[in-house]
This record gives structure tokens, C-alpha cells and sequence, in this order.
């Protein structure tokens, strides 16, 4: 054997060596002696070392676009790089503390703005880098997350809604820069829950983001009956109804198309030995809002501790847009519907029966909406109320947004007859000034923010023009399964509602729950 037949041999199996030492000794000691193949040994130790969290989503060509549209953020920021570009690495941890700030369940601000990343050094994303005009790395851009999808850029077109970021090589500059363009104020040194919505009472448009909490309370909520196996045969019809509600109702379309998905398989996901048994099945697998919902943060219904607001607050936007969609002949069906799905599958005890009590005090069916919508206002103030003394003696309020009387002055002057100069008289409400104020609170404002984003309802208050629009207009996004079950729902609670109208016109009022 020669000489270099010999080396080439010796090398080849020295390297051998060594990467199966590496992959089968993964907790080799650091402080060993370093042999030839060492490089691939310290990689094996490199990665049993505990990596940081990286916060920036990362988005390559199959998911670029389904990522951006369904994010709740207003802005999007996406860096393009590439894996091998020392400057991109040096970069990354200055991007991270930025992403943070915005990004996943313990961020600051969450859903503000969604910062993202591509690696153009990867095959897979070279058209989609080549579509966004990247010529050096890292390059940033800024813009409505819609605006991204399916979408391109070109840094010579003069009137674009996206944007280079230029000059923003640390996580200050970028910081500075982003609080330039949103008007904003946002620190490094934010902490968790110190900042957000709601602080100004009389800025209607905050409740745009509520479609969010809405969606997550819906998937909550859902979540809840799972795992906590309340799905019986005595309960079952109940959720049914919950559900046909929703579908034609649901101020959020993929929650409309989730619920509906459901619906059609329903009676086979629970077979009557599942039910009893408490059994969750195939159902589990069902994401009834979407696959990025529950994201395990609140943006309108956020509190200023872990322990406030959040689920409850958005289950009540959730009635109250539901509440504010239905038509007259659906008002009182609407109404047993709600009062019995709380009753059934709300875990809350003593919330569950105050509210049970509520709607056991109602002894004249709901013919119009309007009679409705103010009654859920009431029941909500009543709560409000409840709540009110109850905390302040126990001292679990949340500071910053204690429970009031809704809606404040400042946010509805007109729905005050007189100007409240006492506190403690009772207030003097317009109620037809409430009732348009509810309308557009949760129903136009609500849904404000999403308009670019799906393609909603524009009559609210409408049973027929919703169901049609909803059937119509989302057709090449929603399954035919989805579309009938939309059909369907909407001719039977339609028809039920039209049964219930006759059916009380034989008989004398009496009390909704039995």
C-alpha cells in the first residue's frame, strides 16, 4: 500500500470515527482531549447546551403568506438574511430584543406588530427574496402584514405601504424608528403588562382589536369543554345551538368557518358512547378559530395582572356581538341559546348561577333585538355592580381598570339623559342612544380593524343578508361541507326562531327557563 493510499485511508476513518463518537456520546465532557474530528464533537456539545429562545417568527415560502395574513398585528416588520452572512448573526441577538418586546405569549406588547425573518441563503425562498428586491443582507421591511402576502417590492416605486428600515443596526435604532412611525412610545425596558388598550376610555376605535380577544375566548372556550368532558347527552343539544349561532353570527369569519367545519361532523365525532362516557375523540383535533388560535395572549381584554380581565372579558365582547348581528324573530332563540350554553358550560359557580339567575327572571319573550341587546347591557352592568363591591373589599380589582358602569360618559355622552353631576344618583340612560351606541360599538367598530383581512358582513343586524353574504362571498375559501353546514344553520335556527314567534302567540308569556 503506498503512502498516500495510506493517509487517505487513515483520514477517512479518523473522520468516521469521530462523527459516530459524536452521535453516539452526546454528553462527551468539554474539558476531553481534543482529537482529530473535534470540530464535529464540539458541535455535538454545542447543541446540549440550552439555546435561547428565539422570538422573531420564522417564515420561509410555504408559510410567508398564511403567517402574515392571519396575524393580529397592525405592522409587520421581516428581515431578510442569511445564515452565513457574519454580519446577519451579529445582528440577530439586537433583532431579538426587539421581537420580544412584540412577539409570542410573554411579550410586552404583544400583537402590536409581528417581526419576522427569511433566509434567503435557502433554495426554497430565492423567489420569494427576489420578489421583495433583496440585494444585501440583512435587509428590513415595514408594513401592514396584508400588504405582505402575495404581495412584492420594489425600492423605486414612489407610493408603496412598504418600507426599507435603513439605519437600524441596533435594537435602539430600531426601536426608535419603529415609535417614529406608529407615534408610539415603546421602551426596551418595558416590563410585562404595563402599557396597552383601553387606558384612554373615550377612544372608540380600541375596540377594533377586540375581534382578536373574541376569537381567542371562542377557542377558550372550547378548550374548556374538552378538557373538562362536558359534552353530555342532556348537554349536547345546547352546544349544538351554541354552535349554530355562531356560524351565522361570529363577528370573525374563520371562527364562522371553523364552528362550521365542526358542525358537519359533529353527530359523527360524538357517538352517544363517547358522549356518556365524557369522552373527547377525534374532536380534540378540531381548531374551531384556526391553527395560530388560542396564541395565549390578550390585546383589548388585557389586564394589568396574569389574574385579570382576559377569558371573562372577552366571552362578554363575544355575547355582546353576538347579541348586536341577531334579527328580531332570532332575538329570543338568540336569547336561550346564550343563557343556556353559560348555563351548561361555563365553570364559574357562582358566575354561572348570578347568571342563571338573570336570565330565570325573564318573564316576556324578546320579540325585537333592540329588547335584547339592552337586556345582556343591563345583565353586564348588574355584574359590573356585583363585582365592583365584592373586589374593592377583597382587594382583587385590577388597578388600572376597575369595574364601572358601561359605557362611561366620555365614551357615550349622548347615552346619558342628563349630565350625572352626582354619583350617587342613579344614572338618567337614553336607551335608544344606548342601544345605537351597542350597535356600533360591537358591531362596525368591532370589526373595523379586519376589514383589509376578511371579507366581512355589512349589515350587522340582518339575519338573511349575513347568512347569504357569508355563503356567497367566502366561497373559495370555505369547504363545501363548511358552506352547507352554513346553509343549514342558517335555515334552522331561521326556522326555529319563526317557530318560537307562533308558538308564543298561542300561548300566554311565561318565564325562558324552565
Amino acid at each position: 500500500m503506498s503512502s498516500v493510499t495510506f493517509i487517505t485511508w487513515l483520514i477517512v476513518s479518523l473522520f468516521f470515527y469521530s462523527n459516530e463518537v459524536a452521535s453516539s456520546s452526546p454528553a462527551i465532557s468539554v474539558s476531553a482531549p481534543i482529537r482529530v474530528g473535534s470540530r464535529s464533537i464540539l458541535r455535538s456539545i454545542d447543541k446540549n447546551k440550552e439555546e435561547k429562545e428565539d422570538y422573531a417568527v420564522e417564515l420561509n415560502a410555504t408559510n410567508f403568506d398564511s403567517v402574515l395574513k392571519e396575524t393580529p398585528a397592525a405592522h409587520a416588520v421581516v428581515e431578510f438574511f442569511a445564515h452565513w452572512c457574519p454580519a446577519c448573526r451579529n445582528y440577530k441577538p439586537q433583532y431579538e430584543k426587539i421581537a420580544k418586546i412584540f412577539n409570542g405569549a410573554d411579550a410586552v406588547h404583544p400583537g402590536m406588530i409581528l417581526l419576522t425573518r427569511v433566509d434567503c441563503a435557502l433554495k426554497i425562498n430565492t423567489n420569494l427574496c427576489d420578489k421583495f428586491s433583496v440585494g444585501h443582507y440583512p435587509t428590513l421591511l415595514w408594513g401592514p402584514p396584508s400588504k405582505f402576502v402575495s404581495g412584492s417590492w420594489d425600492p423605486k416605486q414612489e407610493k408603496s405601504e412598504i418600507r426599507s428600515i435603513e439605519d437600524a443596526r441596533t435594537a435602539d435604532l430600531l426601536l426608535n424608528w419603529i415609535n417614529k412611525q406608529m407615534n408610539s412610545s415603546y421602551r426596551l425596558e418595558d416590563r410585562k403588562y404595563e402599557n396597552d388598550l383601553q387606558k384612554n376610555a373615550s377612544d372608540i376605535g380600541q375596540i377594533a382589536r377586540a375581534v382578536y380577544d373574541i376569537e381567542e375566548a371562542t377557542s377558550t372556550a372550547f378548550g374548556i369543554i374538552l378538557d373538562h368532558k362536558m359534552i353530555k347527552s342532556e348537554t349536547k343539544a345546547s352546544l349544538v345551538k351554541f354552535f349554530q349561532l355562531l356560524v351565522v353570527h361570529h363577528p370573525s369569519r374563520r371562527c364562522r368557518k371553523g364552528t362550521a367545519e365542526l358542525l358537519v361532523d359533529f353527530d359523527n365525532l360524538l357517538a352517544n358512547k363517547e358522549i356518556d362516557s365524557g369522552e373527547r375523540g377525534e374532536i380534540r383535533n378540531y381548531q374551531i378559530c384556526g391553527k395560530d388560535v388560542p396564541r395565549g395572549y390578550w390585546m383589548f381584554c388585557r389586564g394589568s395582572k396574569n389574574e385579570t380581565r382576559g377569558f371573562s372579558c372577552g366571552l362578554w365582547v363575544l355575547l355582546h356581538s353576538l347579541s348586536v348581528r341577531v334579527d328580531d324573530g332570532e332575538s329570543q332563540l338568540a336569547f336561550t341559546t346564550i343563557c343556556d350554553f353559560i348555563h351548561n358550560f361555563f365553570i364559574c359557580e357562582e358566575c354561572r348561577q348570578h347568571f342563571y339567575t338573570m336570565c330565570s327572571s325573564v318573564s316576556t319573550p324578546f320579540n325585537k333585538s333592540r329588547d335584547f341587546v339592552l337586556w345582556l347591557w343591563q345583565a353586564h352592568n348588574k355584574v359590573n355592580e356585583r363585582l365592583m363591591k365584592v373586589e374593592a373589599s377583597l382587594e382583587t380589582d385590577d388597578p388600572q381598570f376597575p369595574k364601572i358602569t358601561w359605557p362611561p360618559q366620555q365614551l357615550c355622552p349622548s347615552c346619558y339623559g342628563t349630565v350625572r353631576v352626582d354619583e350617587s344618583r342613579p344614572i338618567e340612560w337614553d336607551l335608544d342612544e344606548v342601544h345605537k351606541f351597542l350597535i356600533n360599538y360591537y358591531g362596525k367598530a368591532l370589526v373595523n380593524l379586519n376589514k383589509d383581512k376578511e371579507l366581512t358582513v355589512e349589515r350587522l343586524v340582518n339575519l338573511s343578508d349575513d347568512a347569504a353574504s357569508s355563503a356567497s362571498v367566502n366561497a373559495l375559501v370555505v369547504p363545501v361541507g363548511a358552506a352547507l353546514a352554513i346553509a343549514v344553520a342558517s335555515c334552522a335556527f331561521g326556522a326555529l326562531a319563526c317557530y318560537w314567534r307562533q308558538h308564543q302567540k298561542s300561548r300566554k308569556p311565561r318565564r325562558s327557563w324552565n
